[in-house]
């Protein structure tokens, strides 16, 4: 399969397919003709991995434990649990600061006359902020 091909299959980008190859999270795969990327059938099922990994917010590093985890058939699940319970809880922690985000907009909001003045909570509590 060509890069292409790949791309649609997994729905990773193109660009991002490069760069995991580029920071080794997939092997660089054979060329064929010498130019163009030809990549077998593991290699899309690590791309979806990879994928699915991203989209339960593990950042590159977790990820790379991941993938050696994953090929690892000795390995503890006590391993891979430690790391998806760590990952939950900074998912908590990144979502109890955006409802406090949340809230202080809206109180800001509320207490913003939406009118023709400029005098605004919304510009002052950001500027405020910025102190």
């Amino acid at each position: 399969m060509n890069i292409g091909q790949v791309a649609q299959a997994t729905g990773v980008s193109q660009r991002m397919v490069r760069h995991y190859e580029k920071i080794g999270l997939i092997p660089a795969p054979p060329r064929r003709n010498g130019t163009f990327r030809d990549y077998a059938p593991d290699d899309l099922h690590r791309l979806r991995f990879i994928a699915n990994a991203r989209d339960l917010g593990f950042p590159i590093e977790e990820i790379r434990e991941l993938l050696s985890l994953w090929a690892d058939r000795n390995r503890s699940s006590a391993d891979v649990k430690s790391l998806g319970l760590a990952r939950a809880a900074e998912l908590h922690r990144k979502a109890e600061q955006l409802e406090q985000m949340r809230v202080t907009l809206l109180t800001l909001a509320e207490h913003c006359s939406g009118d023709a003045r400029p005098d605004c909570p919304i510009i002052n509590g950001i500027a405020r902020n910025q102190e």
